[in-house]
């Protein structure tokens, strides 16, 4: 039987094990006292672990534990659910023969999120290209849960990249594309879509009642009324008069360069963008430390840091781990704000 959510831990994977995420995670857990944080269990090795804080000079001690259940009734360590597939890390020498315990950690995190024995997933950094050189199928993290999400669901979901800090929550309409490549990638429908996933969301997941959503131009000057590219008259502004005629608040396109100093930030909650960049540099430069990246459009909640796995610093001790303490208040907060809804 699924525990009531409200009592259910939230579910950190292992990410790459060479990498820092077992650096900001043996971190974050040395400052629990002091953090407050909700409920967490972890699905990892528990020797890398182990091993990675010895190596950082933390005092660590492991509850191993078999279900998300026991998380709440161990002693004062670490809850770690081990896993099935075998381990063998060095801090900063990433190796593919990781791939299916990383893979692991990810699709036990969704399974139990799914059956309501997680409260949601937040998930430490990954090295995509050893997953490549393994098999991994998918360009990433966010389209391997959307992956996950149709095996558990069988209907399919449009995963939507959002970096949501204290100051600014961005969502690029293109994501990991070359740049050459946004305006023929870019369409009135896609922009619609993005704009109406991310509302809904704020809705549900963030709690707020009249989402109002700030749509930046893809040219500079968003087109100067056409001198500058026509994509702004031919498919941005097209897009925004669909999105207002569906009810929600949305306006634009506006210039990038004036849509993120803080008199412009006042007016809205979340600034859709054309293309990765375009979100991820005003997201990164107001706040890199506690900015999360989030995925809206799931059956389950997601987050994670906004940072990579930054294998040069790994076992270091110079890893922050701002993020995924930010990361996991942020899992928290949306799964009180959508309490009581079916997902």
């Amino acid at each position: 039987m699924a525990q009531a959510r409200n009592a259910a831990p939230l579910a950190l994977t292992m990410g790459d094990p060479a990498g820092i995420g077992p650096d900001i995670t043996v971190s974050m857990w040395s400052r629990r006292a002091e953090l407050k944080l909700p409920p967490l269990l972890v699905i990892a090795c528990p020797a890398t672990l182990l091993q990675r804080a010895d190596r950082l000079g933390i005092e660590l001690t492991i509850d191993r534990i078999d279900s998300a259940a026991d998380a709440g009734s161990v002693g004062d360590g670490l809850p770690v659910l081990p896993l099935t597939n075998p381990v063998d890390a060095e801090a900063g020498k990433p190796d593919r023969a990781n791939a299916a315990a990383i893979i692991e950690s990810i699709e036990r995190a969704v399974s139990m999120t799914v059956d309501g024995s997680a409260n949601a997933v937040i998930t430490n950094p990954i090295a995509k290209s050893e997953l490549y050189a393994a098999g991994f199928a998918f360009p990433g993290h966010t389209e391997f849960l959307a992956e996950l999400a149709l095996r558990h669901y069988k209907t399919s979901h449009r995963p939507i990249m959002m970096l949501a800090g204290p100051r600014l929550r961005a969502v690029p309409v293109t994501v990991h594309i070359p740049l050459r490549s946004v305006p023929d990638a870019l369409s009135t429908e896609l922009v619609v879509e993005t704009a109406t996933i991310t509302a809904t969301d704020l809705k549900r997941r963030f709690g707020i009642a009249e989402p109002r959503l700030a749509v930046a131009g893809l040219n500079p000057h968003a087109g100067e009324d056409g001198a500058l590219g026509s994509e702004d008259n031919d498919i941005v502004r097209p897009a925004v008069s669909r999105l207002r005629s569906a009810g929600i608040d949305a306006f634009g396109p506006l210039p990038a360069d004036t849509m993120f100093h803080d008199a412009a930030r006042s007016r809205y909650d979340a600034a859709i963008c054309m293309y990765h960049d375009q979100a991820l540099i005003p997201a990164k430069a107001l706040g890199f430390d506690d900015t999360v990246n989030t995925t809206l459009g799931l059956p389950f909640i997601r987050t994670s840091p906004d940072h990579g796995t930054a294998f040069n610093i790994a076992g270091t001790g110079a890893a922050r781990p701002d993020s995924l303490i930010a990361a996991i208040r942020l899992a928290a907060a949306m799964t009180a704000a959508n309490a009581g809804e079916p997902d």
